[in-house]
């Protein structure tokens, strides 16, 4: 479904990513993890063709991704939806406004059925109050999941997910991860998630990619990251200070 092969991207003197390959397979979610500066969200650019590699390739259903023609970036980017951290709603549009906006703007719909798409939306992702709400209104966890509502009005094949618990609480956290879930298995997508949050990891994964330094130092299902001998993954996971992870 997705394939990076041997992606390297630099930015001046500093090495990103240092020959990443991952096989996603369709319909799985797939967890990317690390620290912070390790290439996670530079790793979701590749894929929704935001970014090109410097050398290597990104191919989405066996379709080359980097350096393809607008054309074809344009088709491929159809299939993709992107829920951001921060939500990414437009401020002075409401959240029915935000969530309608891709069915206007591609004129995909007439009006009736765009109102009827929304309105199934809101519905399943708990925002029927909120519809009317401008974005400053509403609370972090509803900006996410109006986020995700408008990607789910696309019908995509692939979600990306770039840190979707970040700075929420405990039971929203909870919410956040069935709603992936339930996403993944009502829709059959292929979800990509990159977050920092280890127990929204083993929950949410079929398998887990730890970055580091640039590479994947391991590429498993969440029990045998769990309990992987992988000196650079137990100690990210255990949070420890001592290990080949250094803090500066």
């Amino acid at each position: 479904m997705i394939e990076l092969i041997n992606v390297h991207k630099q930015f001046g003197s500093r090495k990103v990513l240092n020959g990443v390959s991952i096989k996603i397979k369709q319909g799985e979610t797939f967890v990317i993890m690390g620290q912070s500066g390790t290439g996670k969200t530079v790793t979701l650019r590749h894929i929704s063709g935001l970014l090109d590699p410097d050398s290597g390739d990104v191919l989405i259903g066996g379709v080359k991704m980097n350096h393809a023609s607008h054309r074809t970036k344009a088709k491929l980017r159809m299939r993709i939806g992107m829920v951001f951290q921060s939500g990414a709603l437009i401020n002075w549009m409401n959240v029915r406004d935000n969530i309608s906006l891709p069915l206007r703007e591609h004129r995909s719909c007439p009006p009736e059925e765009i109102d009827r798409i929304v309105d199934e939306k809101l519905k399943i992702l708990q925002l029927e109050d909120a519809g009317e709400k401008m974005p400053a209104d509403i609370s972090g966890g509803m900006k996410k999941r109006a986020s995700l509502a408008r990607v789910l009005v696309q019908n995509p094949d692939i979600i990306l997910y770039d840190e979707p618990t970040s700075g929420l609480d405990p039971v929203m956290s909870s919410l956040i991860n069935e709603l992936i879930i339930k996403t993944q298995k009502e829709y059959n997508v292929t979800s990509i998630v990159v977050t920092h949050d280890i127990q929204s990891a083993y929950y949410i994964a079929d398998r887990i990619a730890m970055l580091y330094n640039g590479d994947v130092v391991q590429c498993d299902v969440p029990d045998k990251i769990k309990n992987t001998d992988n000196p650079v993954v137990r100690q990210f996971i255990s949070g420890g200070l001592q290990g080949p992870i250094q803090v500066t």
